[in-house]
């Protein structure tokens, strides 16, 4: 049975204007610099992207379901399927406050609360180097440093 609620919710005020921070998001020459490697283009409703974190040889298939201009971005991705949403909200000229929203998950009891855990954790890790990008063009490496027993390239 499927997850209907949202196990899942990560939020962090990332100190930039509202259009800069989302763009951050839908434009892979940015978000290469705090997610994924690489991606086969740019987020548009409708259209499936292919991300990949070549460090660990993983890609996945991203559906793009809804663009809302700097207020949201819902995908899905993954196997088996959960949507996630990217809320943005003004809190000023200069300050963004950013949720992501992630539900659907079919897994059940252990298996679940696995689930929410590694996503929460990793959802975190986004924002917090979205953020660290943003504000201060730090390159942390957080994704490629979150698995080191794991052979990187």
């Amino acid at each position: 049975m499927q997850s209907d609620f949202i196990p899942v919710e990560c939020q962090m005020l990332i100190r930039k204007p509202i259009a800069e921070v989302f763009n951050a998001f839908i434009n892979p020459e940015v978000t290469v610099n705090f997610w994924f490697t690489r991606s086969s283009g740019r987020l548009e409703k409708g259209k499936t992207v292919q991300w990949y974190w070549d460090m660990y040889n993983v890609s996945t298939a991203v559906l793009v379901k809804d663009i809302e201009i700097n207020e949201k971005i819902r995908i899905e991705w993954g196997d088996p399927a959960t949507e996630v949403e990217f809320l943005f909200s003004k809190t000023s000229d200069n300050n963004t406050y950013v949720i992501i929203r992630n539900y659907g998950f079919q897994e059940e009891g252990n298996e679940l609360i696995k689930a929410v855990a590694d996503n929460t954790g990793g959802f975190t890790t986004v924002l917090d180097g979205a953020k660290a990008w943003l504000e201060h063009k730090l390159k942390l490496n957080l994704i490629a440093d979150k698995f080191p027993q794991i052979e990187q390239k």
